[in-house]
């Protein structure tokens, strides 16, 4: 890429990472929220590695992938160019088990964890992981809520969730960092980020620590921080359409 494309695209995003920060402190500040409650998780998916360098001089630190092959290639180009260690790549997507042990090996946080057979392909691969000296901290878990009850779609249903935080919360090489969620295709937004909210209260009833709550991206940001988002995953917003494939 020239210096002036680089430039431009440089810019581009500026332009978009200043958007949705706006969007996010007002959203935060509406509801009687510090904007600093809100983090956000730059989704870099299917966007180059250079875009990952690009945002990093913009200030961002954590972005968020939702395929393993894709983000293990960017992975290890983004750090050619940034050597920064304290840079977190977070896993979004649905995750089969065969690619679990190698997401163990970058991931920081796993937000799509939705069954017991998951929840121990990783810790098996973490505490590899942590024995090899390829990662220093247990792997962040989220577990996924399904709001709809549909299992294609992802996510483990309100009444299993307490067996799955219990076994996350004892297995050795992970920590339950909280809940991530995403509203059924032409749900109430309000009603779906209200019931992810309340599923997370009941957990920190179980488990005090588990306060991350993994809710909203680029078009519906303001009603998951309205009900308590900890973290918005935003791609689009940032980044633009994605790229044709």
């Amino acid at each position: 890429m020239s210096e002036a494309a680089t430039q431009a695209r440089r810019d581009e995003l500026a332009r978009g990472l200043a958007a949705v920060r706006s969007r996010l402190d007002d959203a935060a500040r509406a509801c009687g929220r510090e904007p600093s409650d809100v983090g956000l998780l730059t989704v870099t998916k299917f966007f180059p590695a250079s875009d990952a360098v690009l945002l990093y001089e913009l200030g961002c630190r954590a972005f968020g992938e939702s395929r393993e092959q894709e983000a293990h290639t960017k992975i290890e180009q983004f750090r050619e160019a940034v050597p920064d260690p304290t840079v977190q790549w977070h896993m979004i997507g649905r995750l089969q088990r065969n690619k679990a042990r190698s997401v163990s090996r970058w991931a920081h946080t796993v937000h799509s964890v939705d069954s017991a057979r998951l929840a121990g392909a990783l810790a098996a691969g973490a505490t590899a992981a942590l024995a090899a000296g390829d990662r220093a901290e247990p792997l962040r878990v989220l577990l996924q809520v399904s709001l709809d009850g549909d299992p294609q779609r992802g996510g483990v249903p309100a009444d299993g969730l307490d067996v799955l935080a219990d076994e996350v919360a004892a297995a050795d090489g992970l920590e339950l960092a909280g809940l991530m969620g995403v509203p059924p295709l032409g749900a109430d937004l309000d009603e779906s980020f209200e019931t992810l909210a309340e599923l997370g209260v009941q957990l920190r009833q179980r488990h005090p620590a588990a306060r991350e709550l993994s809710a909203g991206m680029s078009g519906d940001l303001e009603h998951a921080v309205r009900h308590g988002s900890t973290c918005v995953r935003v791609g689009t917003g940032v980044l633009g359409p994605r790229p044709l494939a």
